[in-house]
């Protein structure tokens, strides 16, 4: 069930008027709950429901009632006195300021306003968005033609439920691409496909039954994820990060049963996690018998450097279950994620899970196996390797030749999005000057377990499906919303 904070309060009690304020934060939004109250509270100044020279509740009254942390009621607070909409007065408090609005024009032939179609005043000219993959260059002919053929092919399974591990031959080819690619030594029987990355945290949940168990997670970390662990009844231990990712001291502190990370690209900073903090932490799984979630989504697309071998590959005890995704590499729409299981976690799952039928549609693995065995997903993976890292250098390039010093790139060794490190301006205000500019770029503070002033320092640039000419026109006009040039 959503979970839904309400506030219902009465404010300006000393002399100024009395206003009942009813906003609704929803945690399980993607939005971060200071951005919300934000623009909940914008929304009502502008269409007059707060009134000028109305007091508005202390930091500390709206946190109680909202049963949220002070970071977020400052933020949202800091952004919209920055902005004009209220104003803090010395011993006073904080107040809904005087906004003038705008006057409204008459035509000679009506008393009436003109109404105008409602159009979006903006359009999006460049799209900044995480996870959007390149379809100019993607093999769409070759990729019709196995999905074709595993539709014709004479035999019956086509009127048949899929294997419950999922297709022998789509397990076959992943097995041997990790080897190769990755350093995962697996068996086709040590492998689960799954529909997407979600529907492999639920699993290995069940598996692990973590229902009321602590799980660690980077923080910040992927959102999607952990909405999962809290779905499943988990209690979730956020992990700092340090310069080179989470730190292992915070684990060994906190005794979780299972830890999540993406060690070869941490989401969303980016960084590498070495090979120091690796040991330690499978000896932390070996120690304790705690799991270790590794979770390789974009292992593909490295730039600098020699490719990073997975954690798993590290693995002598059978401690690290590895995730992987055809979502990056390939197509998003297929739904085909995996799972390399312990072998002993695969006797329980053929205990837990025999009832259970097989959720990706064999028609889509039989293609992909088929697609595997070709070769032409290697070349894909080659294809797209080359094409990203000329747009991932056009990114960086355009940054540095329109940007300079106004911002910092964080996380540019790998994947498809990097972030931007702002000063002198939130992510509220770039992401809203980007769109009157026709620039789209996204705030990653979704990503923060605990939202704060520091998650809404930072922007999201994806660039997975942009082009060449996009990625640069975009950077060009993004960067002409930002503040004065400055040293940090």
């Amino acid at each position: 069930m959503t979970k839904v904070t309400e506030l219902k309060s009465l404010i300006g009690t000393d002399g100024g008027l009395n206003v009942e304020l009813t906003p609704f934060l929803d945690r399980n939004l993607p939005e971060p709950l200071y951005s919300q109250l934000y623009y909940w509270i914008r929304k009502e100044i502008e269409e007059g429901r707060l009134m000028p020279g109305v007091k508005m509740p202390s930091i500390r009254q709206l946190t109680i009632h909202l049963k949220v942390s002070r970071n977020t009621v400052e933020a949202a607070y800091q952004q919209l006195q920055s902005e004009g909409y209220l104003e803090s007065v010395p011993k006073s408090g904080i107040w809904v300021a005087n906004i003038e609005k705008p006057s409204q024009h008459y035509t000679k032939e009506e008393e009436h306003p003109i109404k105008l179609e409602c159009k979006p005043s903006n359009e999006v000219l460049v799209d900044f968005e995480y996870g959007n993959v390149d379809f100019d260059k993607f093999p769409l002919k070759q990729w019709k033609k196995c999905l074709s053929d595993a539709v014709d092919h004479e035999n019956d399974w086509l009127f048949q439920y899929s294997e419950k591990q999922g297709e022998f031959a789509l397990r076959q080819e992943i097995s041997n691409y990790l080897l190769q690619s990755r350093g995962v030594r697996s068996t086709p029987e040590q492998i689960l496909i799954t529909a997407g990355t979600q529907t492999s945290i639920e699993l290995v949940c069940r598996l692990l039954s973590l229902q009321g168990e602590t799980v660690a997670m980077e923080e910040p970390g992927y959102s999607g994820v952990r909405s999962v662990f809290k779905d499943q009844g988990c209690t979730i231990e956020p992990v700092p990060l340090d310069k080179d990712g989470l730190s292992v001291n915070h684990i060994h502190m906190s005794k979780p049963k299972a830890v999540y990370l993406t060690p070869s690209h941490q989401f969303p900073f980016g960084m590498v996690l070495p090979i120091t903090k690796r040991l330690r932490l499978l000896n932390w799984a070996y120690q304790t018998g705690g799991y270790i979630i590794e979770d390789d989504y974009d292992g593909e697309f490295r730039y600098l450097g020699q490719p990073i071998p997975s954690l798993k590959s590290l693995d002598e005890e059978e401690k690290v279950i590895y995730l992987g995704t055809f979502s990056k590499s390939f197509l998003p729409s297929v739904r085909l994620s995996y799972i390399v299981c312990p072998p002993s976690l695969i006797v329980q799952y053929l205990r837990k899970f025999s009832s259970y039928n097989q959720s990706v549609s064999p028609i889509i693995q039989r293609a992909m196996a088929q697609f595997m065995q070709s070769g032409e997903f290697e070349r894909h993976i080659r294809r797209m390797r080359k094409l990203y890292q000329k747009k991932h250098q056009t990114l960086l390039k355009s940054i540095e030749q329109y940007m300079g010093t106004k911002v910092k790139i964080v996380g540019e060794k790998s994947g498809l999005h990097i972030l931007l490190k702002l000063k002198g301006i939130t992510a509220i205000e770039l992401i809203e000057r980007g769109l009157k500019k026709g620039v789209k770029v996204y705030s990653p503070a979704m990503f923060w377990h605990h939202p704060s002033l520091e998650s809404n320092s930072y922007i999201m640039l994806g660039f997975g499906g942009l082009s060449i000419e996009e990625i640069e026109n975009g950077v060009r006009l993004l960067a002409s919303c930002l503040p004065g040039n400055g040293k940090w």
